[in-house]
């Protein structure tokens, strides 16, 4: 039974993994029109505006030494969509804090990847309820945005 169950979950991871492949280009015309690298999106969408980040807790998040992250906030920082801010209580930390025009960029993103493609809106209105119920909610569990 368990075995069953995991074949039938391999299945359907892999028809999800393929799927996002397949439709990499629209994400791709997304970042390309805001100019963004998938690294900025990823870290746009792991700030906040009020809670700050230290950059160890966004390299570790994100799977890559903080001479990256920090390379990443940088670019961000740049255009000004994040902030350095002194941690309170201890200046010698540094926190990352999403800025307003960093908020409005986030929403333009979420705006261009959340627009479901073709193949999904083929789909018939009881498999999309159903994907809906079935799918975990990726929303996270921080904020205020």
């Amino acid at each position: 039974m368990a075995r069953d169950k995991a074949a039938l979950a391999a299945e359907v991871w892999k028809r999800m993994f393929d799927f996002i492949i397949r439709t990499s280009p629209r994400r791709t015309k997304v970042l390309a029109r805001m100019r963004l690298t998938p690294n900025d999106s990823r870290a746009l969408s792991a700030l906040y505006l009020a809670e700050g980040r230290t950059m160890r807790s966004l390299a570790d998040e994100w799977g890559c030494d903080a001479s990256n992250a920090t390379w990443i906030v940088d670019r961000l920082e740049k255009r000004g969509y994040v902030e350095r801010r002194s941690k309170p209580g201890d200046r010698r930390v540094k926190l990352v804090v999403l800025t307003a025009a960093g908020l409005k960029a986030r929403q333009r993103l979420l705006e261009g990847m959340y627009n479901p493609p073709a193949e999904l809106l083929a789909l018939p209105r009881a498999g999309l309820e159903a994907l809906r119920k079935a799918l975990p909610d990726g929303t996270p569990k921080r904020g205020p945005y």
